[in-house]
């Protein structure tokens, strides 16, 4: 018996029983499913946090006031300032290894343009920020540090805000909004970036000078001291590694820290942050990606016991063809075909059923859909692994069978 004849066989074997057949393949099926659906939603996860991070900017610190080993308010916004204006203009002129940095004070404030409000955060920093945080803009024109010395009333205004107050494709360039009853002119309009790493929408915001946040919409003034946080960029050659400790270096003696002293700052690399996040993922995508490899081998166990089973139910059949010629060859071959497409056929639903949960989720979650045909070859040829692997013993039990007793059997 030739082998087009043997898997003509074997696939009638399996279709005389269809439904037996798919539960059989059902655990390859869900194991399959799970690898490409799991593969895919963590490529995909992956690659929405390094978005997400590209997006704050390149090369990025934050230096934060308050100590990371003192008790109490940290991280910037709502420490004690010890941050000053001085500090900004040391760690932008005399770091060789910092490329440029740019103050970020915040506030949450209503905003009213001619007939609607919006609830948005209105940022106060200087020109260098947009290069800091890679910001660009889609019309119009940043600040300048002219802008900043005067203290303007101007603003740069994100597509969120834009939308709220005055509808979708709107070039807001020259209208008047106001903030907290200040009257400011719009000057620009920044490109969509989408949100922070903590799902904050970057586009929900206004931009304005740093001197012209501390005059009109602090509600107290601090003096020398800045109410916020530091974005520095480091040069690219020098690494963020140097940076950081440049700028701590040139703070404590800005600060006058004793040895024993802890810093009364905080300078954070984001890139290890995004790391972190990166190995969080990578973590949880291998978890779930072993965790559909045992249905995988689950699967393979029932394609054995199924097997097994058929074995003992066409044990006549096997005698009977053992008696009209069929070789222990032949039968070892038919049974294994018919593991192997079994385990075949679950594989191709399982593909298919993964890549649809994934495009699903990627569609929910709004990541993108990233499939690696790669993954989707192992998963199929570690599904035809298990369906042979698993078949042989029910297989080479039937080749064994003596077709005498076969013929007996009842």
């Amino acid at each position: 018996m030739n082998v087009l004849e043997t898997m003509s066989l074997a696939v009638r074997s399996l279709l005389r029983s269809k439904m037996r057949s798919f539960l059989t393949a059902l655990g390859i099926i869900i194991g399959v499913g799970a690898v490409i659906a799991m593969v895919a939603i963590g490529d995909g996860a992956r690659a929405s946090v390094q978005k997400v991070f590209d997006a704050m900017g390149t090369n990025m610190l934050i230096v934060m006031s308050g100590s990371t080993n003192s008790g109490g308010a940290r991280g910037g916004f709502g420490s004690q300032p010890t941050l000053t204006w001085d500090d900004l203009e040391a760690i932008r002129t005399q770091l060789p290894s910092v490329r440029a940095a740019a103050p970020e004070m915040r506030t949450n404030t209503q905003v009213f343009s001619e007939d609607q409000n919006w609830t948005t955060s209105v940022t106060g920093t200087t020109p260098d920020y947009f290069d800091v945080r890679g910001w660009t803009l889609a019309t119009g024109r940043r600040f300048t540090e002219a802008d900043v010395e005067s203290g303007a009333k101007v603003a740069v205004i994100g597509q969120t805000v834009v939308e709220k107050l005055y509808g979708a494709g709107f070039d807001p360039v020259g209208q008047v909004i106001r903030i907290k009853k200040t009257p400011f002119t719009i000057v620009g309009m920044t490109a969509r970036k989408g949100q922070s790493p903590m799902g904050q929408d970057y586009d929900d915001s206004i931009l304005v000078p740093a001197t012209t946040f501390q005059r009109q919409l602090q509600s107290q003034s601090l003096g020398k001291y800045i109410t916020g946080v530091l974005n520095v960029q480091a040069e690219a050659s020098a690494g963020t590694a140097k940076a950081q400790q440049d700028i701590s270096t040139l703070l404590r003696e800005r600060h006058r820290l004793g040895e024993d002293t802890p810093n009364d700052f905080d300078v954070r690399d984001l890139s290890e942050l995004a790391n972190s996040r990166q190995q969080s993922t990578e973590t949880l995508s291998l978890l779930l990606a072993s965790i559909a490899a045992v249905s995988l081998v689950v699967g393979g166990i029932g394609i054995m016991n199924i097997m097994l089973v058929s074995v003992t139910e066409r044990t006549r059949e096997i005698g009977v063809r053992v008696a009209v010629g069929a070789r222990p060859r032949d039968i070892l071959a038919q049974f294994l075909i018919e593991a192997l497409v079994l385990a075949l056929l679950g594989g191709l639903i399982g593909t298919a059923a993964g890549l649809g949960v994934a495009r699903f989720l990627a569609t929910q979650f709004q990541w993108p859909l990233l499939v690696r045909p790669d993954v989707i070859f192992i998963a199929l040829g570690f599904s035809a692994l298990v369906g042979v692997g698993f078949g042989l013993y029910p297989a080479r039990k039937a080749s064994q069978l003596d077709p005498i007793d076969a013929l007996r059997y009842e």
